[in-house]
């Protein structure tokens, strides 16, 4: 297929050719992937770059990165190996010296360990930069073991401070060492945060000072790129509907019960259970699990509440009237209920599955947020979303609903359903999520690209 780049494609690459640090902050559907090509193709023909690793979420790896290499024209040239699967199967793809090689973010520890000083990258691409929002995480102080040998980074999302500005640190870390928000979090959080929560002398969570997210901005806006798909492409309407469910007198005493007490016991098929909710994480997964319908107990087993959701999803399903549905879940036992009460449903797992949905071949299908939520292009095969529960984290929730909603879509509407259980914690997620999109909205619209003013420097 020709590549005819729209004017901020066009934009964003030269920026990364201009940029030897770039954080490339594209809402879902943008492009990223074939911007990146781009300019890593135009970097091996001058000779400025001889070797390029792709850091992305593991189907992102294998999937999507080499359909978008075999998918244009222009890239045809470019030679890549996907390094996923087995530790041999890793190997034999390294072995294979390609000019980009492509591996999930899970396996960066053991690239760097198996590499060494071999390791000779000259330019490293995270999709996903918000994966490595975590300064602490394995795969984040693997990578800063190499950073300073590499001569080219680039950091893709859409979604960059999903739980706040104390994200940001860790990822401009990774990519500019330390240049622009320090090198230490202690020093980041004293320069920009206060105190929020705290007890016996442990802070448990932290706000921004005033005037602290100017600041940042200020700070990032010179390697930063920001675009929203609103401004850029004709998307299709987004339409969100909230699908309110009921439990009874009996279900909403249970969810009372184990909310005042931390404690519960149900009466299940095999007997009494009990379900100890031990603080107030457990006790927030657990009063979701209930909203959702079944929960676990203390013995791993699955206690039965409700089939309010199930009843909802049937009605949709049934309205639906053969156009596809893609499904969203978060808990094994939801997926579990939700199959036995509807065979049909296909769980997209394998690269044959997802061909399969964007084929129209599969009538519902089920995603899980963690797993299939970042880059997979499934805008083919349908454009309503249903959420079957909610989850806490933004940057999941957008990128699951980016899936549909996204550059590609046919359909003139998507729409995204949330079956809500009314007076239970599904309120309390959605709101979070709303809150938590303002603040992220802020800091994309502070860094946003003026694609007419052509802010590049060379």
């Amino acid at each position: 297929m020709k590549y005819v780049p729209h004017d901020y494609q066009s934009y964003a690459t030269e920026f990364i050719l201009n940029h030897p640090v770039a954080a490339i902050l594209l809402q879902m559907g943008l492009g990223k992937s074939v911007i990146t090509l781009t300019a890593m193709q135009e970097l091996f023909k001058r000779g400025e770059i001889r070797k390029a690793l792709v850091i992305a979420p593991m189907r992102v790896a294998r999937d999507t990165w080499p359909e978008e290499i075999r998918k244009w024209d222009h890239l045809k040239g470019l030679t890549y190996s996907v390094a996923v699967g087995t530790a041999d199967e890793r190997r034999k793809a390294l072995a294979l010296s390609p000019q980009i090689t492509l591996i999930n973010r899970e396996n960066v520890p053991w690239l760097v360990q198996h590499l060494g000083n071999r390791f000779d990258y000259d330019m490293v691409v995270i999709d996903e930069l918000s994966s490595f929002k975590n300064w602490e995480a394995k795969r984040f102080r693997a990578l800063m073991k190499v950073r300073p040998g590499v001569a080219r980074v680039v950091g893709l999302t859409g979604t960059p401070s999903p739980n706040g500005y104390m994200d940001l640190f860790a990822e401009y870390r990774v990519l500019d060492m330390g240049e622009r928000l320090g090198r230490f979090i202690g020093r980041y959080r004293e320069a920009y945060f206060t105190p929020d929560r705290w007890g016996n002398g442990q802070v448990f969570s932290w706000k921004l000072r005033p005037s602290a997210a100017e600041e940042i901005f200020r700070k990032i806006q010179d390697i930063t790129v920001s675009m929203k798909s609103v401004d850029h492409l004709k998307m299709p309407e987004c339409v969100l509907n909230n699908v309110p469910v009921h439990m009874d007198e009996r279900e909403t005493a249970q969810y009372e019960t184990l909310k005042e007490d931390l404690f519960l016991r149900v009466l299940n098929r095999d007997g009494i259970k009990e379900i100890d909710a031990k603080n107030a994480s457990v006790l927030c997964n657990k009063l979701s699990q209930m909203a959702n319908g079944a929960v676990y107990t203390d013995d791993g087993k699955v206690a039965h509440i409700h089939d309010r959701k199930l009843d909802a999803l049937e009605d949709l399903i049934e309205a639906a009237n053969g156009n596809p549905l893609l499904l969203a879940y978060w808990y094994q036992h939801d997926i579990d209920r939700i199959r036995q009460r509807f065979p049909e449903v296909r769980v997209l797992k394998s690269s044959e599955d997802i061909r399969d949905w964007n084929a129209g071949k599969i009538p519902v299908a089920a995603i899980h947020p963690a797993s299939a939520g970042h880059g997979l292009n499934l805008q083919a095969g349908g454009s309503t979303l249903v959420w079957f529960g909610l989850t806490w984290s933004l940057e999941l929730y957008q990128q699951t609903n980016a899936r549909l909603w996204r550059q590609g879509q046919k359909a003139e509407t998507v729409v995204i359903h949330h079956l809500m259980t009314e007076g239970t914690i599904d309120e309390r997620i959605l709101m979070a999520l709303k809150n938590k999109d303002r603040s992220q909205e802020s800091l994309i619209d502070a860094v946003k690209a003026q694609i007419g003013e052509r802010r590049i420097v060379a």
